[in-house]
C-alpha cells in the first residue's frame, strides 16, 4: 500500500505512539473497513482508524510496535484491499468535517475569486441535479420534498436571484451530508458494539495445539480460550472451567460460571480460567454474525409510525405550494413566496423518525435485546395483553426432580433410570431434570431402547427392554397410549404431586410411576407483572402445557390475569388468535419448540435467550438477558420511542410554522430561512440519538399510534 507519513509522534513509557498517514489512492467506506481490521489483528495496535474521504489513516500504537504498523501497511495489497461491512473504525465525525469545510470554502472561494458569468454558469449547472429530481417527481405524479427543493431553486434563478440560489443548494448539500453522517453512524455504532476483531485462533489437533486463522474454523473444531481471550464462535465446552464476562450479548456486568457440557457464545471474554470449546458452527453463523445481519435486514422492517411519517411527510408539500401561492398573490411579492418553498416540514420528519427508530434498535441491543426492526418495537409500544409460556420462561429454566412414585412391581430406581434413558435425547427442561436426578443419585442408565418417537407437548413412546415404555402428561399416556390409570393411583398423584408438574410413565399398558417436577417462578417473575401492569399492560396470560395444580399455583403466586392449562401447541395458537380477533394488541414470550405456532401468530413475539432455535427464528426479538426484566427493558425502551417520534412531530411543526410565518411578514429572507431550516432538522436529528432509557419514566402513557 502506496501511502505516506505526515507526522509521527514516538510511544513513551506511559503515552502510545501515533502515526498520521496519508493514502496514495481512494478507498471506499468498506474498504476502509477492511484496513482497520487487518490492522488491529496485529497486537500492539491500540487504535486504527481511516478516513474514506480524506484517505487519512490514524494508528496508535504501544511502544515497540511502530515497525508491526508500518510493516502491515506495506505488506497490504493495495489492488486487493480487503473489505468488511460493519463500518468499525471509520472515522465519521472527520469525515464529516472535512467535507463541510471542503463545501463551504469552494462555495465561498467562487463567490470570492470567479467572475459573476462563470458563477452565475456554475449555479445553473450545480442546479441541474436539483432540477432532473424534482422533474422526475413530477412525472411519476408525486409532489414530494424534491419538488419543492426544485421550485425554490428555480423560483430564485427566474428572478435572477443567482447567489440566493446557490445558498439554497449549499444548505441542502450541507443536509444531505448531516442526514448521511447520522445513518452511518448510528448503523456503524450498532454493528461496532457485536463485532469480533480475532484475526487467529488457536485449534487443537489431536494433542498438538495449532493456530488457524478465524475463516479456517469449522463446526467441530476444538477451540482453545484462556485469560483475556475473546471467545471466537458459539459452542459447547468439552473441558475446563472459566468465569465468562458476557455483557458484550446480555449486558449483565456479573462473569457467569461455565464448566464442561455449558454453552459460550461468540463475543464473549474469559476474564479467569481456561477452555477447550467444541464450535457449534461456522463463524459467520455465530449468534453474534446473526445479530449484525439482523442490522442490516432491519431497515426493511420499518415501524409503522416510520411509514406514516414518510407519508405525511409527502403529503405536506402541496400545502407548501399551496401557502407560496397564496403569498405571491396577496403580496405580488416572488422573494416572500420563494421564502416560504424554503422550509417544509417533511425533510425534518422523514429524517428524525428512522433515526429515532434505529438509534433504538441501537439501545436494545445495547440492553441485551436483538430487535429484528422498528416495527416489532412498535409493537411493544402498543400491546395491551401479554401472554407468557410457563415452563422456561416464567419459571425457573433449572426445574428439580422433588419426588418419584412406583407402582407394582417397579422400583423408585427403575422408574427414575428408565424416565432419564428416555427423555436424554429431547432438550426441554424437564428432562434436564429427570436427567440431572439421575446422575445425581448415581443410577446409570445406558440405552437399553429402540429409535423413540417425540410428540411435541405431549410425550415419547419407544421400545424398551422388549417393553412398550411411553412417558410424558397424563392426556399422552392414558387417551393416546390407553394406559390405564386406577382411580387409587389417581388420588395418590393428587396428593403427593401438592402443585407439580408430574410425568407418568407407562410400561405395557400400565401405570409404572410418576415424578413430580417442581419448577418455582423465576425469583424477578413476580415483580416483572407488576411493572408490566404499572406500564400500561392490561391483560396478563400465562399458557402452558402443565397440569392444572402446577398452572393454578404459579399464576396464583405471581398474580396473573388468566391461565390455561393442559394447552396443546394448536391450542395457543388458536387462543392468541382469539385474542387479536377480540381487538387485543398481544406480545407473546415463550422459548420452546410447542411456543412457536403463538409466537408466530402474536402481534409481537420474544424469546427467551436459552430457547429452542425454532423459537429464536420465530420470534420477533431475542432476549440475550438471563431473566424477564428484559421484557421491563423493552416496554419501556419502545415507549419513550413513540414519545420521541410524536414530540418531534410537534417540534417540527411548531418551528418551521414560525419559520414560515416569519418568511411571509419579511422579516427573513430565503438564505436565512433555509439556514435555520437546517439548523432545525440536525438538532432534531441529534436529539433522535439520545439514549431513552435514562429519560423514560415507568408511569408515562404513550400513544400507541
Amino acid at each position: 500500500m502506496r501511502y505516506a507519513i505526515v507526522s509521527d509522534l514516538p510511544a513513551t513509557a506511559t503515552l502510545p505512539g501515533r502515526l498520521r498517514l496519508r493514502l496514495k489512492r481512494s478507498v471506499t467506506d468498506a474498504q476502509a473497513a477492511g484496513m482497520v481490521k487487518v490492522l488491529t489483528a496485529d497486537g500492539g495496535l491500540s487504535e486504527v482508524r481511516v478516513s474514506s474521504i480524506t484517505g487519512s489513516v490514524i494508528i496508535c500504537y504501544q511502544a515497540g510496535f511502530r515497525a508491526v504498523a508500518l510493516r502491515a501497511m506495506d505488506t497490504m495489497n493495495e489492488k486487493a484491499i480487503p473489505e468488511a461491512s460493519d463500518g468499525m473504525g471509520i472515522d465519521y465525525g472527520s469525515e464529516l468535517a472535512t467535507r463541510i469545510v471542503l463545501k463551504i470554502s469552494t462555495h465561498f472561494a467562487r463567490r470570492l475569486f470567479l467572475p459573476v458569468p462563470v458563477r452565475t454558469a456554475m449555479t445553473i449547472f450545480h442546479s441541474l441535479r436539483f432540477l432532473r429530481r424534482a422533474f422526475a417527481s413530477l412525472c411519476s405524479r408525486r409532489l414530494d420534498v424534491a419538488v419543492l427543493d426544485g421550485a425554490a431553486i428555480g423560483a430564485a434563478m427566474a428572478t435572477r436571484e443567482f447567489n440566493t440560489a446557490s445558498s439554497i443548494m449549499l444548505l441542502l448539500g450541507l443536509s444531505e451530508l448531516f442526514e448521511e453522517y447520522t445513518r452511518r453512524r448510528v448503523r456503524g455504532e450498532l454493528s461496532r458494539s457485536l463485532v469480533l476483531n480475532i484475526a487467529t485462533v488457536w485449534v487443537l489437533r489431536g494433542e498438538t495445539e495449532v493456530q488457524i486463522t478465524l475463516e479456517e474454523l469449522r463446526a467441530g473444531d476444538l477451540v482453545i480460550v484462556r485469560t483475556g481471550t475473546l471467545i471466537p464462535v458459539d459452542g459447547t465446552v468439552t473441558s475446563g472451567e472459566a468465569e465468562i464476562n458476557q455483557a458484550s450479548l446480555t449486558g449483565e456486568a456479573a462473569a457467569v460460571f461455565k464448566k464442561e457440557g455449558d454453552t459460550v457464545f461468540a463475543g464473549t471474554v474469559v476474564e479467569e480460567g481456561s477452555l477447550v470449546v467444541s464450535a457449534r458452527a461456522a463463524v459467520g453463523e455465530s449468534r453474534i454474525a446473526q445479530i449484525i445481519e439482523l442490522i442490516d435486514q432491519s431497515e426493511s422492517l420499518k415501524a409503522s409510525v416510520q411509514s406514516r411519517a414518510e407519508n405525511m411527510a409527502d403529503k405536506l408539500v402541496p400545502y407548501s405550494f399551496f401557502v407560496a401561492g397564496g403569498a405571491y398573490l396577496l403580496t405580488g411579492n416572488v422573494k416572500k413566496a420563494t421564502s416560504v418553498l424554503q422550509v417544509d416540514y417533511s425533510c425534518a420528519i422523514k429524517l428524525s423518525t428512522p433515526i429515532a427508530v434505529m438509534s433504538a434498535m441501537r439501545e436494545a441491543s445495547a440492553n441485551g435485546a436483538v430487535v429484528r426492526g422498528g416495527k416489532f418495537l412498535e409493537g411493544v409500544a402498543q400491546a395491551d395483553t401479554v401472554v407468557f409460556d410457563k415452563t422456561g420462561t416464567l419459571t425457573e429454566a433449572c426445574p428439580m426432580v422433588r419426588h418419584v412414585t412406583a407402582f407394582g412391581d417397579f422400583s423408585h430406581e427403575e422408574v427414575l433410570r428408565m424416565a432419564a434413558c428416555i427423555e436424554e435425547h429431547f432438550p426441554h427442561s424437564l428432562a434436564r431434570a429427570v436427567i440431572r436426578c439421575a446422575v445425581e443419585k448415581g443410577l446409570h442408565h445406558e440405552e437399553e431402547h429402540a429409535e423413540v418417537h417425540y410428540v411435541v407437548a405431549h410425550g415419547i413412546a419407544t421400545s424398551y427392554d422388549n417393553r412398550r415404555v411411553v412417558i410424558g402428561s397424563r392426556h399422552f399416556i392414558e387417551e393416546d397410549e390407553k394406559v390405564s390409570i386406577t382411580r387409587e393411583q389417581s388420588e395418590q398423584i393428587a396428593q403427593e404431586s401438592q402443585g407439580d408438574s408430574v410425568l407418568y410413565l407407562g410400561v405395557d399398558g400400565k401405570l409404572a410411576g410418576f415424578l413430580c417436577i417442581t419448577d418455582p417462578p423465576r425469583p424477578e417473575a413476580a415483580e416483572v407483572v407488576v411493572k408490566l401492569r404499572e406500564l400500561g399492560i392490561r391483560h396478563i396470560v400465562m399458557l402452558t402445557g402443565d397440569s392444572e395444580n402446577a398452572a393454578r399455583s404459579v399464576a396464583g403466586q405471581l398474580g396473573i390475569d388468566e391461565y390455561r392449562a393442559q394447552t396443546l401447541p394448536e391450542e395457543k395458537r388458536e387462543f392468541l388468535i382469539g385474542l387479536r380477533a377480540a381487538g387485543r394488541k398481544v406480545l407473546m414470550v415463550g422459548d420452546g419448540i410447542n411456543d412457536s405456532p403463538a409466537l408466530a401468530e402474536a402481534d409481537v413475539s420474544v424469546a427467551m435467550r436459552d430457547s429452542s432455535d425454532l423459537a429464536r427464528e420465530t420470534a420477533d426479538i431475542t432476549l440475550l438477558g438471563g431473566d424477564l426484566n428484559g421484557i421491563v427493558t423493552l416496554r419501556q425502551l419502545s415507549m419513550g420511542l413513540m414519545q420521541r417520534v410524536h414530540g418531534n412531530f410537534r417540534v417540527i411543526a411548531g418551528f418551521n410554522s414560525a419559520l414560515i410565518a416569519l418568511g411571509l411578514v419579511g422579516l427573513l429572507t430565503a438564505a436565512p430561512l433555509a439556514l435555520l431550516h437546517n439548523i432545525s432538522t440536525a438538532a432534531v436529528c441529534a436529539g433522535s440519538m439520545r439514549p431513552l432509557l435514562k429519560a423514560q419514566k415507568p408511569h408515562d402513557s404513550v400513544e400507541a399510534s
